[in-house]
């Protein structure tokens, strides 16, 4: 066989393409899985990375201050790594109930299913589940689904998948933490500027302005508005973000990001502070509406575009 493995699926897709709409949703569906992991250990392993390097470097300037003997500042180093904590990353430890400490086994985490299965409760100790975690896998799974039947059965189908995964992952993350890890939206940047080498979703002249533009539009926007009220509007996190999304949509498709994300954003942003009552002093994650915004603006451009221009036209 000449094909590759990427044609070759998309062959059999469109042979059989409820086989392969079936497929994407249960491969999804435990990919939803691991996104849980993702979006609660990664912000957790960069906290821990921040105030590692925190506490080397100034322990290395103090034992520098402390003793002009640089065999001496070797020695606490070498300390200091013989007591590292227990690996902790997206593999390792393994997952536990916070609660009792009890190891999932592989039949209790079976997407959905084992929530069901377990009724919402841990098997040992019987504490409440998060419903959260079938959700976010079920969430993946169909915007998933939704995105390959979009497409239909091609490589701009497999790779909206992936485009996928990540925004689920930022989306979930900025809302717990108010972070957008750069270890997601710079991978992202870089995946959307070298598929437009092949043209899978826009030319690379559009991917690259539409990072440039992406980037620099918010970043002058948190300037202007620092300069006129001294204070942060929005993270870096927030450029890198819709820059990675121009690089997927092209430039073209910023004006309706930011649009649709805008607009969301302010009817929620407003909701918000009507049900918590905390006025305008509310920080208030702007990544999940650009996630959103993105996603929906890959999938519906032209037709978003075309509407657009019917009616002010």
């Amino acid at each position: 066989m000449n094909a590759s493995f990427p044609e070759s699926l998309i062959t059999l897709s469109q042979v059989y393409p409820v086989f392969f709409y079936a497929l994407v949703f249960i491969v999804s569906l435990m990919v939803g899985s691991f996104l849980n992991v993702v979006i609660y250990r990664l912000p957790i392993m960069m906290e821990r990375t921040w105030k590692r390097e925190y506490q080397e470097y100034f322990s290395e300037q103090s034992a520098t201050a402390e003793s002009p003997n640089a065999e001496h500042a070797t020695d606490a180093k070498t300390h200091e790594d013989s007591q590292q904590p227990a690996p902790f990353n997206l593999v390792k430890p393994d997952s536990t109930c916070p609660s009792c400490g009890h190891k999932i086994r592989a039949w209790e985490n079976i997407p959905v299913l084992s929530y069901l299965f377990l009724k919402g409760r841990c098997a040992n100790c019987e504490t409440k589940i998060s419903i959260r975690y079938p959700l976010v896998e079920l969430f993946t799974a169909l915007a998933c689904t939704f995105a390959v039947f979009h497409f239909g059965p091609s490589v701009q189908a497999l790779w909206a998948v992936g485009f996928t995964f990540v925004l689920i992952s930022l989306l979930f993350i900025d809302i717990d933490t108010m972070l957008l890890p750069d270890q997601l939206t710079l991978p992202l940047l870089w995946t959307g500027l070298l598929l437009s080498v092949f043209n899978v979703f826009v030319s690379p002249t559009d991917a690259i302005i539409g990072a440039a533009a992406g980037y620099l539009s918010l970043w002058s926007v948190y300037w202007l508005f620092k300069l006129a009220t001294g204070k942060e509007g929005m993270g870096y996190g927030d450029f890198k973000l819709l820059a990675a999304l121009g690089a997927f949509t092209g430039w073209q498709g910023l004006p309706v990001i930011i649009l649709l994300s805008s607009f969301v954003g302010a009817i929620a942003g407003i909701a918000i502070m009507v049900i918590q009552n905390k006025g305008k002093s509310l920080a208030i994650p702007f990544g999940p509406y650009l996630a959103v915004a993105g996603w929906l603006t890959l999938l519906y451009k032209s037709e978003i575009i075309s509407a657009y221009l019917d009616m002010v036209l």
